[in-house]
């Protein structure tokens, strides 16, 4: 999926045990520098345990996990690698302005780093406004600008449109191009098959197996079908038919 010299994230045969339940079964897969990374497929698919993995945060049972050539979680890596989990990580009384000040304090990034963030979140017009007030697709930037705040080379996303309808997706994704463009890695996950076209590369996951690792174009021309949903059952009902 990577061309070996670019390569950012590398998972070699990954497997991890929770619960006594094994939830990632053997993956294998690489991401070079400044893609976007689509992790697609149903909810309990094993999506959260492998961006966990890749932060660094997962105890995994054998495999490997490294990222810009470092062990997942290492301390040569972990100011490098930004994690945005569902739930926005921000205080709704404070204004998007007092979050990044507050999170710039406790990360130790410069202080002009503020005002650089919401211009690429663009949220600057709206800077002073309190957080509750802000519109859902808003919020979701101003979780995003506090893990930009320390300049990750890789960007993990746990379903960061999650509640958001179609026209408020489009904040987030436009701020998510503009970071792959000046060469950040991201890894988005999501249940909504219609994202997958957003992405340059598509794991698509289920029961914890990665189904597929390739382009959108690709998995069109590969099940014959335009819409991604279905290109994505037409891949189950594949895999179903050779058990």
């Amino acid at each position: 999926m990577a061309d070996t010299a670019h390569v950012t994230v590398q998972v070699q045969s990954l497997q991890v045990l929770r619960g006594g339940r094994r939830v990632l079964h053997g993956l294998d897969f690489s991401v070079a520098r400044g893609r976007i990374t689509g992790l697609l497929g149903p909810s309990g698919c094993g999506k959260t345990t492998l961006m966990r993995a890749i932060v660094g945060v997962q105890i995994v049972e054998s495999g490997d996990v490294r990222v810009l050539g470092e062990p997942a979680g290492s301390a040569a890596v972990r100011a490098r690698v930004g994690y945005v989990m569902q739930a926005p990580a921000v205080y709704l009384d404070l204004s998007a302005h007092e979050n990044l000040r507050y999170f710039t304090r406790v990360l130790g990034a410069p202080d002009g780093r503020v005002d650089e963030i919401l211009d690429t979140i663009q949220l600057a017009a709206h800077a002073d406004r309190p957080v509750r007030n802000l519109s859902g697709g808003q919020r979701a930037r101003v979780s995003l600008g506090t893990a930009l705040l320390g300049d990750p080379d890789v960007l993990v996303l746990d379903e960061p449109t999650v509640g958001l309808d179609p026209v408020l997706r489009e904040d987030p994704w436009r701020s998510f191009r503009a970071l792959a463009d000046r060469g950040t890695t991201l890894f988005v996950s999501s249940h909504v098959m219609d994202e997958a076209g957003r992405c340059d590369d598509l794991l698509l996951m289920r029961d914890g197996r990665l189904l597929a690792g390739l382009t959108p174009a690709e998995l069109r021309e590969r099940t014959g079908e335009e819409d991604m949903e279905q290109a994505f059952l037409r891949l189950i009902e594949r895999e179903e038919a050779t058990v």
